[in-house]
């Protein structure tokens, strides 16, 4: 995903910059009152929508399973959906822009299981893996800088805290080929993460590139069933997870 979504927006960065060049060598100079206060006129808060894929990072921390630290795990990104509507509040060429979004995150991780203390020397490990749907709704509260603004075009970056609310009843997330039986992952409801993005312009359309950075853990507790003859010592399952999460979306101001 992140070949194809980085080409794109390189695309459409270049594309603005010629467009912007070309404007500027095309159009004759008037120094008219009337046309230069007319050009400084903005729309003071402006709405919008938007539609997208995300791809997560599952990283997992402090992961101890049957009595072995796992250090080595292999993420296989998943494409997820999101879908929203935002204010936009312009403050020349800054802004404050508070969102609503609807978001489902898949991600998948597969790691070797430790093999028993009486296991031969060429024995090989078993996988096992975590996979997790999770539906959210978020609100993204960011503050953004116009580096180029000059309508119909512009470029800006962006950056704020991101309040994260997730659907128990929606959300599912699955463990596969565990020694442990019957294993739930409970989240906590409410996560914050730190989001980075660009947006590029071409008035109403625009396309915006954004990496979320979860702050902290979001499992809460896992419970499952112990095989016959196993204790909790030697066939727990522990670990922190938060998760990042890569988007790219196309939208449109009304």
């Amino acid at each position: 995903m992140k070949r194809a979504i980085i080409p794109t927006c390189l695309v459409c960065l270049l594309l603005l910059l010629a467009t912007q060049t070309l404007r500027a060598q095309s159009s004759p100079r008037n120094d008219s009152p009337s046309l230069s206060a007319g050009s400084k006129q903005e729309t003071k808060v402006n709405y919008g929508a938007k539609v997208g894929f995300t791809s997560s990072l599952f990283l997992a921390s402090k992961f101890n399973l049957n009595a072995t630290t796992i250090s080595e795990m292999q993420n296989n990104y998943k494409i997820g959906y999101s879908a929203c509507l935002f204010m936009r509040i312009n403050f020349k060429r800054q802004f404050i822009q508070p969102e609503l979004s609807y978001t489902i995150n898949r991600c998948n991780i597969v790691l070797n299981k430790p093999l028993p203390v009486d296991a031969p020397a060429n024995a090989i490990p078993e996988e096992a893996s975590i996979t997790s749907d999770l539906h959210s709704l978020e609100l993204p509260i960011l503050w953004g800088y116009n580096i180029i603004k000059e309508k119909p075009y512009s470029l800006a970056v962006f950056a704020g805290p991101k309040l994260r609310y997730l659907i128990k009843g929606k959300s599912d997330i699955t463990f596969e080929n565990f020694d442990q039986r019957n294993l739930h992952e409970e989240l906590y409801p409410f996560n914050l993460s730190a989001t980075l993005g660009v947006a590029v312009a071409i008035e109403p359309i625009f396309f915006d590139f954004r990496y979320d950075i979860g702050l902290h853990n979001v499992s809460k507790k896992i419970s499952y069933e112990l095989p016959a003859d196993a204790t909790e010592t030697t066939h727990g399952i522990r670990f922190n997870r938060r998760d990042n999460v890569l988007s790219f979306s196309l939208g449109v101001f009304f």
